[in-house]
């Protein structure tokens, strides 16, 4: 992996004064050679900076086995590249397998759909079936419901008349 690290401030201030140095330089390169037509071998300076480059101080959470990471899109991956046929063999296999996960869910929405049918046809039956089999008792008076207990009044239920049959 790649290890970039974000330049501390120490790197950042060394690279602010080169252009200083290198001022310096050309003006020296200005003035006339000596006599003998040789240049003087400048040696290059060791920055600070350059010898603690990778160099980090401790952390301050104290876990000093941690080491700097870098941002995802730093990160540069080769990717290999599919043939044509490749991708179009992966297409075509892509779209198998969709129309068959949608021909599953379709049938088994339709099997819900189905079993929903049903049930609603035979609590439809059922209820149908209880009102035919029901005992209807008509109450003219009144007075008989003031005269009933609280659990007789309970079972009383309202009826239209038209769809009863009275005994």
């Amino acid at each position: 992996m790649n290890t970039r690290e974000t330049p501390d401030i120490s790197q950042v201030l060394a690279k602010i004064q080169k252009p200083a140095e290198v001022l310096s330089k050309t003006d020296t390169a200005a003035e006339p050679l000596p006599v003998s037509g040789k240049q003087k071998a400048v040696k290059p300076k060791k920055d600070a900076a350059a010898s603690t480059e990778n160099v980090r101080g401790r952390p301050k959470s104290g876990r000093i086995w941690k080491t700097q990471k870098e941002r995802f899109a730093v990160v540069k991956k080769t990717i290999r590249r599919k043939t044509t046929d490749e991708r179009l063999a992966y297409r075509a296999e892509m779209k198998q397998i969709k129309e068959l996960s949608q021909s599953l869910k379709d049938e088994r929405k339709r099997q819900n759909e189905e079993k929903r049918l049903r049930r609603e046809e035979n609590k439809r039956r059922r209820l149908e079936n209880e009102r035919k089999a029901e005992i209807v008792q008509i109450i003219n008076n009144p007075s008989k419901l003031k005269r009933m207990r609280k659990k007789q009044l309970r079972m009383i239920e309202k009826r239209d008349l038209a769809n009863v049959k009275v005994v």
